[in-house]
């Protein structure tokens, strides 16, 4: 755990929501600060919590996807996830449920690997990791309107690669690979 010293929380005067935009809605906080005692405002972005899964097939390959990305104008190589829904039992519900929608491919077993806030300076959402083995294709992909992706299956040797060459480029699809080795070299137990 992180030694906070002598930073304390904030304390919240005002909190008023600005906007609602389906996938997430904007706050907007007046707080002060406990040090000076001034008044700042902040925004902050509220989300549903996020699922990422690393589906490895028996054969060593994973099971990434390749999809349009509106922020970046531009296609990215990524793991399966998306958003848990409020209908989603828990995170590995949603895991399970992202993964079979995106690819088609289920896994015996989903293991959690960990979780990350995004960005905590202006989200307050988690995004929950999980590694799905052996992943195997069941069935086509259900894809929403909104989506297009195709599946690419990645050997894991060549992960390390892909991130080192900007091929793989998402924030927490690298935090995804960072949690898998440390589960691979022990520091992540079951």
């Amino acid at each position: 755990m992180v030694d906070s010293g002598m930073v304390k929380k904030w304390q919240i005067l005002h909190s008023e929501r600005l906007g609602n935009y389906r996938v997430f809605t904007v706050r907007q906080d007046t707080c002060r600060s406990p040090r000076s005692g001034q008044e700042h405002t902040f925004f902050v972005i509220e989300g549903t919590e996020w699922t990422n899964i690393i589906p490895i097939t028996e054969d060593g390959h994973v099971v990434m996807i390749e999809q349009f990305r509106h922020g970046v104008q531009a296609v990215t190589l990524e793991v399966p996830g998306g958003m848990i829904d409020a209908d989603d039992a828990s995170p590995v519900a949603a895991a399970r449920r992202e993964l079979l929608e995106e690819t088609g491919y289920e896994a015996e077993e989903l293991i959690p690997l960990g979780v990350a806030a995004p960005n905590p300076a202006i989200q307050n959402n988690r995004c929950h990791t999980f590694l799905a083995r052996p992943a195997r294709q069941v069935r086509r992909q259900d894809l929403d309107s909104a989506e297009d992706i195709h599946i690419r299956l990645v050997p894991l040797a060549d992960i390390p690669g892909l991130i080192a060459d900007g091929s793989i480029s998402h924030a927490l699809v690298i935090v995804a690979f960072h949690w898998y080795h440390l589960f691979e070299v022990g520091l992540i137990k079951r």
